[in-house]
Order: structure tokens, then sequence, then C-alpha cells
């Protein structure tokens, strides 16, 4: 049985899989790591894993799966129902052009700032170069305006159905407001669509 090394929330990543998981029904066995104790960062995990990041999942002959999406779809090709990366060519090209989009212009903004701008990583982020991540609050807002628009004719991220492209941006947002970047006011679209996906069961890992 594989072995899911994990970090509790508000650490973004590591709960994709957590909801992604619990949509399809699956538990498997976990290790907690502390994001804040370091313990991603000991002798013992980097010598499994060396980029010393969460999540991670460790299969039965010790191979390492690396970076959350990833470890989703090796699951998702074990147990594609209910399936949460599409059924065809257009839909699994959607999900995944919509995941990249969360990553690149919302999630990447989102870490700028916490990286740089945020009392909690100036710790362990030196040198911190401030005005560059306080900058990104801007492209963040900017962001949260084109999913807004984008879900203003649909009910979830990339068309119909609640898939992982919901599971990154839910993640993503609830982040975001953690580090002091709720969503603006003139997102009522973002908005409805985040009080629905954040009341389903999953979302609550």
């Amino acid at each position: 049985m594989p072995t899911l090394y994990d970090a509790p929330s508000p650490a973004p990543n590591p709960r994709r899989v957590r909801i992604y998981l619990a949509e399809k029904g699956l538990g498997i066995p976990t290790e907690q790591l502390s994001i804040v104790k370091g313990e991603h960062k000991s002798a013992d995990y980097l010598a499994k894993y060396e980029p010393g990041q969460v999540p991670s999942l460790e299969l039965d002959d010790g191979t390492i799966i690396g970076e959350s999406v990833a470890i989703c779809r090796y699951f998702e090709a074990l147990h594609p129902e209910p399936p949460l990366f599409g059924t065809d060519a257009l839909s699994i090209a959607t999900i995944d052009m919509w995941i990249r989009r969360v990553e690149f212009t919302l999630m990447h903004t989102v870490g700028q700032v916490w990286m740089h701008a945020h009392p909690f990583t100036a710790r362990v982020v030196k040198p911190q170069y401030k005005d560059f991540g306080e900058s990104n609050r801007a492209h963040a807002m900017r962001a949260m305006r084109r999913f807004d628009k984008a879900l203003g004719g649909s009910a979830y991220v990339a068309g119909p159905a609640f898939t992982m492209a919901d599971i990154v941006l839910l993640t993503t947002l609830d982040f975001a407001a953690f580090i002091g970047l709720p969503m603006p006011e003139d997102v009522p679209a973002l908005a409805d669509w985040h009080s629905r996906v954040s009341v389903r069961p999953s979302a609550g890992v």
C-alpha cells in the first residue's frame, strides 16, 4: 500500500491530494510532516525525496512520486471513477488547460507574496524582496477577476462537472486568503463558485 507524505492546512498542495482522495473515496496510509518544524527538510525525508517538498507518494517498491497533480493522476489511472481529469480528448485537455492557468496566473503570484512579503517566510527566505512580493498582490487580484469572468457562464472551472481544476483553484484561493489575499468584492461568479465547492464534504479535509 502506498504511503502519502502529507502536511496539514494551510499548505495548499497537500490539501489538493486530500480533497482528490476524498472525492474518490480512497483511503491510504498517511505520514504527517510538519512544515513549521521543518520535518520535510529532515535528513531521513531528504534521503527519500531530495526536493524536500510535500506532498509525495511512496510506492511499495520505494518509488517516490512528487507534485500534487502528478500524484492525483497516478490514482486517476488506477481508479478512473468518478472521473476528475476528464473522459475524452477535449475534456482532458480543457481540465489540463485550467489547472495550468490556475498554477501560472494565480498560484505563482500568490506564492511570490508568500515568499517575499509575509513575515512567516522571512525566517527562511533570505533575502526577501519585499517590494517585489507586494507587487504581486495586484497580479493575484487580476487573476481572480479573470477566473470570475470565466465562471460567469460555467458551473465549474472546466465545464459542467467538478474536476481537478476546481480542486486546484479552491486550495489556491483558500491559501491566498490565509496569507492576506482574500477575493476582491467584484467577483460574484467566483464567490458563488467558492461557496458551492466549499460545502462539498471533501473540502473539509
